[in-house]
C-alpha cells in the first residue's frame, strides 16, 4: 500500500510509536515558530530546561500580535524574546516585518520538513508541503530542545478539486465551502491532503490560504503536494534550492475522500459567530455593512492585494463603511508601494495599518457597537474583535472590497470584469529586518532583559489518586480559546502576567468565574462538545491551572487544548454517555477517587456528592501522558529526565 504525502513525511520524521491511525508518535522537529502572544511564556519554559542552543535546523521568533505599545508591557515583552533568541540560537523578525505564517511561508518554510508552532494557524506551511501543527508554547520550547513532538497519529483525508474557480470565486471560499460540508469539528483526528486536477489552478498563496484555514475544520493539519507551482513560488522569492517534489502514491489509501468541483463554486460568507456558519453571498444582498478588514494570515498576500488594489483602483469606498487593509509583511508592502498598487488602496479612501496581526486577535480596529464587520480573517468568535456585540462575517478579499465600494454585502459577480493578477517571476528580498542570532561563544556573554510584567508560569502539583472539588463552571458546545482566554488589545499586553491575566478568564462566559474559583481553592470545569477550539494558547490552560483548576470533563475536546491540558497537569476528561452532561449543575461537589487506576483501564467513576448520582467517565492517555499527570506538569516531567 502506497503512503500519503503526509505519511511520507512522519516516516521519514518518526522517532517512536507506529503509524497506526489513533496510537501516539513522536515526531522530529526539523523548525519551529514563536509569536509575541505565546512566545514570552514558550521562552520562559525554554530557558528552564537549561539549554543552551536550540537544536532544530531553524527556529524563528515573530512580533506580530502585541504590537500596540500602549504602555511598556509590549514593549517590554518583544525586548525579552529579542535578547532571549540572540542568546540561545533563534532568529528574530522585528515588529513590522510581517506576520509569522506570511513571512515564515516566504523565506523559511521548505517542502518535506516538519514545523510547529505556537500558533494555531502553523499549518498555513502546507501550502508549500511543509507538514505544520499548530501546538502549545511549552511543546514548541521542548521541541527547541531537541525533544520529540507527540501527536496521535491521524487518520487521513482527500480533498479532490476539480475544475477551475470561475472569476471573482476564490480559495477563501474553497475554505467556506470544506467548512460548510464539515463543521469546525468535521476535521478532528484528520491530516487533510489536497489534490487533483484542479490544484494547478492554484498558486501558493491561495493554497496558504486554504490550509491556513483548515485550523477552523479541527483538523491536525492541511497539506498541499509540492509540485512545480511550490518551485516557482521559492524561485521566485530566492530560494529555489529548497524545492522538492512531493506527492502521494498513486494507490495511498485515505480514511475519506470528498470531491469539490471549483467551477461550481459561488462566493461564501461565514455569519456570526462561527466559521462554519456559511451561507451563499447572494443570500445577504443588501445587509448594511459598517466595516471591512482585509488582511490577517489567511488573505494577506501580495497576490490578495493587488487583487484588492485592483477592484479599488479608480474608486472611492462607502462613506459608511471604514476599511482597513493590513499586508501580510513588509515584502508584500514595499511591492505593494513599488508597482503604485499602495496608492490605489489609500486613493480609495482605506486607511493601511502596519504588517501584522492588528485587528484578526482584537488588536485594534474593533466595529462600533453591535456594528457589521466584514472580514478576510480565519475566525468571527463571539467577542474577539473587541466589540461585544460586534456581528463578524467571514468573505475572501473580493467580498470584501464589494462591500466597502457599496456599503452593504455584496456578490462580488456583480462587479464586472473580474481583476487578473499574475504571480511575480522574483519578489523583493529584505531580510534586513530579521536578526540573525548571536554565536554560540558571542552568547555566553549576553544578558536576558525582563521587564517587571514578566512573571513566573503557575506550578502545577502532581495529580493525586483522588480529586474532590466543586464543579466551578458549566459551559456549552464549542467553547474556544478565546471563551476561556480572550486576546484583544486590553488583554493581550499581559500574556506573560498569569496572575494578572486571570482576572479575565471566561469573561465572555462568565465574568464572576475567577472570584468563584479562587475561593473554591480546587475546582472542576464541565463543557460541552469540541471544547478548546481555536487558538493554540496554552494560556487558556495555564489561566485555569493558576485558578485551582484540576479537571476538564467534556464531550468531546479540541486537538491542542486537550494537550494543552495535561501538559499544564490539568486532567481532561469525557463522559462515557454524552447524555450525561445534563445531569450535573454548576455548584455541584464532584469526587473521582482511584484515578490512577482509572488512567490505566480507561474508565473513572464521578461521584456527585450533590445529588448522590454516579457517572462513568472515559480517558485514552498514554503513558508519557500519564506520566505527565503524576509529575504535575510537561515541564516537570522533562525536567526530570524523563
Amino acid at each position: 500500500m502506497g503512503l500519503t504525502i503526509a505519511q511520507k513525511i512522519i516516516k521519514d520524521h518518526l522517532l517512536g510509536g507506529t503509524m497506526k491511525a489513533g496510537e501516539e508518535i513522536a515526531l522530529r522537529i526539523d523548525q519551529t515558530l514563536t509569536q509575541d502572544a505565546t512566545g514570552t511564556m514558550a521562552y520562559l519554559e525554554f530557558e528552564t530546561m537549561g539549554i543552551d542552543r536550540v537544536r532544530t535546523e531553524r527556529s524563528v521568533a515573530y512580533i506580530d500580535h502585541n504590537t500596540l505599545q500602549s504602555g511598556f508591557e509590549n514593549a517590554d515583552d518583544h525586548r525579552f524574546i529579542q535578547s532571549i533568541a540572540k542568546k540561545h540560537g533563534i532568529y528574530f523578525s522585528r515588529p513590522g516585518n510581517g506576520i509569522c505564517h506570511q513571512v515564515h511561508l516566504e523565506r523559511f518554510g521548505i517542502p518535506g520538513k516538519t514545523l510547529i508552532g505556537s500558533d494555531s494557524h502553523t499549518p498555513t506551511g502546507g501550502g508549500i508541503g511543509m507538514l505544520a501543527f499548530g501546538a502549545g508554547g511549552l511543546d514548541v520550547a521542548v521541541a527547541m530542545g531537541g525533544g520529540a513532538y507527540y501527536i496521535t497519529m491521524p487518520k487521513m483525508m482527500k480533498v479532490n478539486l476539480t475544475g477551475k474557480l470561475r472569476d471573482f470565486v476564490t480559495a477563501k471560499d474553497v475554505s467556506l465551502e470544506i467548512l460548510r460540508i464539515l463543521s469546525v469539528k468535521g476535521g478532528v483526528g484528520y491530516i487533510i491532503e489536497w489534490g487533483g486536477e484542479g490544484i494547478k489552478s492554484l498558486s501558493v498563496p491561495e493554497r496558504a490560504t486554504i490550509t491556513n484555514m483548515g485550523t477552523e475544520l479541527g483538523a491536525t493539519t492541511s497539506i498541499f503536494p509540492s509540485d512545480e507551482i511550490t518551485k516557482a513560488f521559492l524561485e521566485a522569492e530566492g530560494r529555489g534550492e529548497a524545492w522538492k517534489p512531493l506527492a502521494s502514491d498513486p494507490d495511498a489509501e485515505y480514511d475519506r475522500i470528498i470531491e469539490i468541483d471549483l467551477s461550481t463554486l459561488e462566493p461564501l460568507i461565514a455569519c456570526p459567530h462561527s466559521p462554519d456558519n456559511v451561507v451563499k453571498v447572494s443570500s445577504l444582498k443588501g445587509t448594511k455593512v459598517d466595516q471591512v478588514c482585509i488582511g490577517s494570515c489567511t488573505n494577506s498576500s501580495l497576490y490578495d492585494m493587488l487583487k484588492v488594489a485592483a477592484i479599488l483602483k479608480g474608486k472611492t469606498i462607502s462613506p459608511d463603511v471604514s476599511l482597513s487593509i493590513s499586508p501580510g509583511s513588509k515584502q508584500v508592502l514595499s511591492m505593494l508601494a513599488d508597482c503604485g498598487a499602495l496608492s490605489d488602496i489609500l486613493a480609495s479612501g482605506a486607511r493601511v495599518l502596519e504588517c501584522a496581526c492588528g485587528p484578526c486577535i482584537g488588536m485594534g480596529f474593533s466595529p462600533n457597537s453591535a456594528g457589521v464587520s466584514l472580514r478576510t480573517f480565519n475566525r468571527n468568535f463571539e467577542g474577539r474583535s473587541g466589540t461585544a456585540d460586534g456581528k463578524v462575517y467571514l468573505v475572501s478579499p473580493e467580498t470584501a472590497a464589494a462591500a466597502a465600494l457599496t456599503g452593504e454585502i455584496t456578490d462580488p459577480t456583480l462587479l464586472g470584469e473580474s481583476p487578473k493578477v499574475e504571480m511575480p517571476a522574483a519578489f523583493k528580498i529584505d531580510d534586513s529586518a530579521v536578526i540573525a542570532p548571536a554565536s554560540p561563544e558571542e552568547a555566553k556573554d549576553l544578558e536576558i532583559l525582563r521587564g517587571p510584567n514578566i512573571k513566573k508560569f503557575p506550578e502545577a502539583k502532581p495529580q493525586e489518586d483522588t480529586l474532590s472539588a466543586e464543579l466551578v463552571l458549566k459551559v456549552g458546545d464549542n467553547i474556544t480559546t478565546d471563551h476561556i482566554m480572550p486576546a484583544g488589545a486590553k488583554i493581550l499586553p499581559y500574556r506573560s502576567n498569569i496572575p494578572y491575566l486571570s482576572q479575565f478568564c471566561f469573561g465572555v462566559c462568565d465574568k464572576s468565574f475567577p472570584e468563584r474559583a479562587k475561593a473554591a481553592g480546587e475546582s472542576i470545569i464541565i463543557g460541552g462538545s469540541n471544547y478548546g477550539q481555536g487558538s493554540s494558547r496554552e494560556h487558556a490552560a495555564l489561566v485555569p491551572l493558576y485558578l485551582g483548576v484540576r479537571a476538564v470533563i467534556t464531550k468531546s475536546f479540541a486537538r491542542i487544548h486537550i494537550a494543552n491540558l495535561i501538559n499544564a497537569g490539568i486532567m481532561p476528561l469525557t463522559f462515557e454517555n454524552p447524555e450525561d452532561y445534563e445531569k450535573i449543575d454548576q455548584g455541584d461537589r464532584l469526587t473521582i477517587k482511584d484515578i490512577y487506576a482509572g488512567m490505566e483501564s480507561g474508565k473513572m467513576l464521578l461521584l456527585d456528592e450533590t445529588k448522590g448520582q454516579q457517572i462513568p467517565l472515559t480517558c485514552a492517555f498514554t503513558d508519557r501522558q500519564k506520566a505527565i499527570l503524576k509529575a504535575g506538569s510537561l515541564l516537570a516531567y522533562t525536567k526530570k529526565g524523563e
